[in-house]
């Protein structure tokens, strides 16, 4: 058993394999994207079937097969799916957050650390119910972009470099368009909704608090918009999150 091997990583995709088995889909801390084996997991006498459920975060022992590895230990880190499945705006975007980052990383075994942490951290964050679920979405998928080399420009123009802000908005064109760069059929967001995919980006959550919630939306569909340029392709899951906004404690 000499080539077992170990590391920490986030179940993103669970898939039924014959009478009692599944196939585990895991963004691990040093070896990315991971497909393998859980023999038995559905058996009610499986000893670590709930550790495999979609958002947990698990240190994962591994055996190398031919096709796919073995799960051959399984202990939990953090059970993140406990604060997230009993709520469908924090589910919604949970599994948005995964899609995302199955989507990012299409070579298995390359490490990907950036994109590992802030899939943890989010999950992390929704789990506690301290954010509104719609922002810590938009923030992840900002931050994923930019980890892909797909930031929208917010604050300069994307095409020369002008910095702005400036008021045009285009997908194609990579985000803010000053006034020479504008292309056709460019959008007009206001200044609320640029300030805050800026704010998103760089984790400002101070400035994301003021910012009003008509903007929110807006961002929300800039966000989704220009991720799925990139992906050439819908998330399925993005259209089923719930993009209500959570009244203020207190």
């Amino acid at each position: 058993m000499a080539n077992l091997y170990r590391d920490t990583g986030v179940v993103l995709r669970v898939q039924k394999l014959g009478e009692a088995d599944r196939i585990i889909t895991f963004l691990t801390q040093r070896h990315g994207k991971l497909r393998a084996v859980a023999k038995g997991v559905r058996k009610t006498t499986s000893k670590f079937g709930a550790r495999l459920e979609p958002f947990c975060h698990v240190d994962v022992q591994f055996y190398p097969g031919r096709t796919l590895d073995i799960i051959t230990q399984v202990q939990t880190l953090d059970a993140f799916g406990v604060g997230i499945v009993n709520d469908y705006q924090r589910y919604t975007a949970a599994c948005a957050i995964a899609e995302t980052a199955d989507r990012l990383t299409a070579e298995e075994g390359e490490p990907v650390l950036r994109l590992y942490m802030l899939v943890a951290g989010a999950l992390k964050a929704l789990s506690t119910g301290e954010r509104d679920p719609s922002l810590l979405l938009d923030a992840f998928l900002m931050r994923a972009m930019a980890f892909a080399g797909w930031a929208p420009a917010v604050n300069e123009c994307a095409k020369c470099g002008d910095p702005g802000p400036h008021r045009a908005f285009s997908i194609q064109a990579g985000g803010s368009c000053c006034p020479n760069c504008r292309p056709a059929g460019s959008s007009s967001p206001s200044q609320d909704t640029l300030t805050l995919l800026s704010a998103l980006l760089h984790g400002q959550w101070t400035v994301v608090d003021e910012i009003p919630h008509i903007a929110r939306r807006d961002a929300s569909g800039l966000v989704a918009a220009h991720l799925q340029w990139h992906l050439e392709r819908q998330l399925r899951s993005l259209p089923l999150v719930e993009r209500k906004a959570q009244p203020a404690d207190g």
